[in-house]
């Protein structure tokens, strides 16, 4: 049986209000017109840190206003992690509706993803009873927090390939003390992030069962009439 088309987009280092833009941007289009087809973008961000809509400060260990590094507050779950260049950023616009309407059903297929993804390279991806994301020899390497409106997804995973990670020093990543934070190069010195976001682009078609057709940008904004539609 042939697989839904999903509409993939890997881009570069786009600054983060942009993609959070454009991620608002395909879903409002989707509410509009809930056949167009679902989004796999993969992209990664300037230095940042953002908050979930709800998280604490408290889990800061700086002043906000006087930080080099941006604070910014957005609608997805979870408490503040740190964006930075050599992490693998994921972001799913995806019509529920069309797989199942269950929250943390979809969660357990974002960290299969990530398992997966880390399974090619002989490197063991675990989950952790009562917390979300993707462990490795205890190490946090894949952080996700996601938004859903009217069954839509956006926001999505933050999995550490090859980034520096002194910035989450001045943190307490997504609210865990007590674990710390890892990247890949930890656990394979040979790993390169195209072939990470390669691999994690197809675990991502076989986990949620996609055929992923690349796309620019252009496309995916302008929505063409005939195109992006499920067939």
């Amino acid at each position: 049986m042939n697989r839904p088309i999903a509409w993939y987009c890997p881009l570069d280092l786009i600054p983060y209000p942009q993609a959070w833009a454009w991620q608002r941007q395909l879903v409002e289009q989707r509410k509009g017109n809930p056949q167009l087809a679902d989004v796999l973008l993969t992209l990664q961000h300037p230095p940042i840190y953002t908050l979930g809509q709800g998280a604490t400060t408290d889990h800061l260990q700086f002043a906000p206003d006087g930080c080099s590094v941006p604070v910014l507050r957005v609608e997805r779950g979870g408490e503040v992690t740190y964006h930075c260049p050599g992490q693998l950023v994921a972001y799913p616009i995806l019509n529920l509706r069309r797989h199942r309407c269950d929250l943390h059903w979809y969660l357990h297929q974002l960290e299969e993803v990530i398992i997966q993804t880390l399974r090619v390279y002989d490197i063991k991806g675990e989950r952790v009873d009562g917390l979300t994301g993707v462990w490795v020899e205890g190490h946090k390497v894949a952080a996700i927090g996601i938004k859903v409106s009217r069954w839509l997804s956006f926001h999505g995973i933050a999995l550490n390939v090859v980034n520096d990670l002194r910035g989450f020093g001045q943190i307490v990543p997504c609210g865990i003390g007590d674990r710390p934070v890892g990247n890949l190069l930890q656990f394979r010195a040979d790993i390169k992030f195209e072939s990470v976001r390669e691999q994690f682009s197809q675990s991502f078609a076989d986990v949620f069962n996609l055929h992923l057709d690349v796309r620019s940008l252009g496309d995916l904004l302008e929505t063409p009439d005939t195109g992006g539609r499920t067939k």
